[in-house]
Formats: C-alpha cells, structure tokens, sequence
C-alpha cells in the first residue's frame, strides 16, 4: 500500500494548506516520463519520512487549478509546504534521492 496521498482540487486546502504535518506535493502527468521517474523517489521518501512529513501527489491535467495557483509551469515538479506556505521547491527531474532528502531535512529541522 502506498503512503503517497493523491489530492485534487477538491482537496488540496484541506490536505496540503491546513495539515499540521510538512507536506511534499509531487506534481505530475500521466503522460510526463520524467514524472514516473521521479516517482519511485517520493514513494521512498514518504516511507523514510512517514509520521513527519505527509506525501502528496496531484494530477495537473486533473487538477490545473491548483497547479496554477501554485505556480507550476514544468514537470515533474515538487513542492515541500510548511503551515500552508511553500518553502521548497523542485522542478524537473531529481537524480539523486540524496538531493531530495537534504532539501526535505532542511525543511523538517
């Protein structure tokens, strides 16, 4: 069972915005190679972060509100929110989960 939550724009205020908990949003496309990649990455994070950090994905096709409003204009893009406030940002493919887990530690510490 995946720990990766999916959210929409029906849901992202509730989920993401008002969670007690850093959120990690990935958002993707069906169709973005990229975005598959980038996957398995934030499915391993969300287990080694499980209990303080909350895993999130949204469909962009799906939901294009939300990632308009959220600025995002290329994929894979990963967005890390704290008390409903964007505080890291990562666009495009990351290669190294080592990458991925410092920008989230700093975020966490």
């Amino acid at each position: 069972m995946s720990l990766v939550r999916e959210v929409s724009d029906s849901n992202f205020v509730a989920e993401v915005l008002e969670s007690a908990l850093p959120v990690l949003v990935d958002f993707w496309a069906t169709w973005c190679g990229p975005c598959r990649a980038v996957a398995a990455v934030v499915e391993q994070l969300a287990d080694e972060f499980r209990g303080a950090l909350k895993v999130c994905k949204l469909d962009v096709d799906e939901s294009h509100a939300t990632a308009r409003e959220c600025g995002v204009i290329s994929l894979p893009t990963l967005i890390v929110f704290r008390n409903g406030e964007p505080v890291q940002r990562l666009v495009g493919s990351v290669p190294r989960i080592a990458e991925l887990r410092a920008r989230v530690n700093g975020v966490l510490s």
